[in-house]
């Protein structure tokens, strides 16, 4: 068993981690007010058509939504704790977000309401998940996180 030394990881890092838990953190406060069904929840959405579509939404997508938040957070906390685990996190989340965006774009009328940005978003979100599993591989690779 061969035991690395962790190197100083570079400004950039700590910036794009940063970022990666504030984005997670706002994911997870977007799931905490939709499975409560918040005012806020219900104030984002005017258009009772929308909100009952929303409403309906499947179990199994609104779990997909809490994976992939909560377990983006957790990934995001360990590469900023330094930790390998960043990178299992990140695999899971990913698959939260790979389900609950094959819902949204495939199987939801998601697109007939939104039009093009029902597509963009998500392919913004799946871009940004790979990208935060990379990151994790890459500071593994480079000894930042261990």
């Amino acid at each position: 068993m061969t035991n690395f030394t962790k190197q100083k990881p570079p400004l950039w890092f700590w910036i794009l981690s940063l970022f990666a838990l504030l984005w997670n953190a706002f994911g997870v406060n977007e799931y905490i007010h939709q499975a409560y069904k918040t005012d806020y929840f219900y104030s984002k959405y005017p258009d009772p058509k929308v909100l009952e579509i929303v409403l309906t939404t499947p179990l199994w997508v609104t779990a997909a939504f809490a994976v992939a938040v909560f377990f983006g957070t957790l990934g995001s906390l360990m590469l900023l704790f330094r930790k390998k685990w960043a990178q299992l996190f990140f695999g899971i989340s990913l698959i939260g977000i790979l389900t609950q965006m094959f819902y949204n774009v495939f199987l939801s009328v998601s697109i007939e309401i939104y039009g093009l940005a029902a597509i963009i978003f998500p392919i913004f979100v799946v871009v940004l998940g790979m990208a935060l599993l990379f990151l994790s591989k890459i500071a593994i690779r480079k000894h930042w996180i261990n």
